[in-house]
């Protein structure tokens, strides 16, 4: 799968997208890196550490979250996407389910999606394919109520494969989050990050989103600056479970999680 100007080896690595949270509000980060320089100076540090893409955000969707404009979103996002790219050689990607700020942040120069709506907001099917950019589409819903919940979080998966299929975007650009802390409780998300195997059913590459959330904090009974160790365990189950990125707080130590767990798997 190829990201901006770097080719993704999905089927036989798991890489390692570093998070950049440009919001006031976030569970884990928020306000840390509203600043220009503070953003970019993390963002080399994460680069040093091993990150292979950055992740955006510029609107915090922790439980209970306050959504924001779309211009004030932009105004969040755009300068830094800009600001990124004119100084490092990383895929950037925007986290944003809103089409009028992945078109302004494409525009800055953003290399993939993130959204956590899978497609069922406004047009950003057909922004996305416009754009002939890749795209990670996250499993969601409004209430966590399933019938058989594994059946369930699949055919809601087909649904948005079926809107991608519809807007022109070719399954070999979309990579499928199972969404751990979006409309699933504690149990189901525990269940599915043990049953990620499962989702490699599409052949899309699959990314795990699990650092630092609530899912870690229940079972390790710990604040969100002590869940290092719990987010390292998910990442070598994503290692194991043949996840092809993991979307992370603290770089250094998951890439060297990522490296130990592929080296014992025979993968290096």
């Amino acid at each position: 799968m190829k990201i901006g100007s770097r080719e993704f080896d999905v089927k036989n690595h798991t890489y390692v997208m570093g998070i950049l949270n440009v919001t006031p509000d976030s569970f884990s980060d928020g306000g840390n890196y509203t600043e220009t320089d503070r953003a970019l100076f993390h963002v080399e540090q994460m680069l040093e550490e091993g990150a292979d893409l950055v992740d955006i955000g510029g609107e915090s969707t922790r439980p209970g979250y306050v959504p924001v404009s779309e211009e004030e979103e932009i105004q969040r996002v755009c300068p830094i996407i800009e600001a990124i790219k004119s100084r490092f050689d990383v895929p950037v990607s925007l986290d944003t389910y809103k089409s009028k700020v992945a078109k302004a942040g494409i525009e800055a120069g953003a290399d993939l999606i993130n959204d956590i709506w899978g497609l069922q907001y406004e047009e950003m099917a057909e922004v996305i394919a416009k754009a002939g950019l890749p795209c990670c589409l996250m499993h969601n819903r409004r209430e966590a109520v399933y019938g058989n919940f594994m059946e369930d979080v699949a055919a809601d998966f087909a649904r948005s494969l079926h809107i991608a299929r519809k807007a022109g975007i070719s399954e070999d650009r979309i990579i499928l989050d199972p969404g751990v802390g979006f409309a699933k409780t504690y149990q189901q998300n525990l269940e599915i990050i043990n049953r990620l195997e499962e989702l490699r059913i599409f052949e899309c590459p699959i990314l795990l989103g699990a650092s630092r959330k609530s899912v870690i904090g229940l079972t390790l009974d710990l604040p969100t600056a002590e869940r290092l160790e719990g987010t390292l365990v998910t990442t070598v189950m994503a290692v194991m479970k043949g996840c092809s990125f993991v979307r992370v707080h603290d770089v250094k130590e998951n890439v060297r999680a990522v490296k130990m767990a592929e080296a014992i798997l025979g993968r290096r």
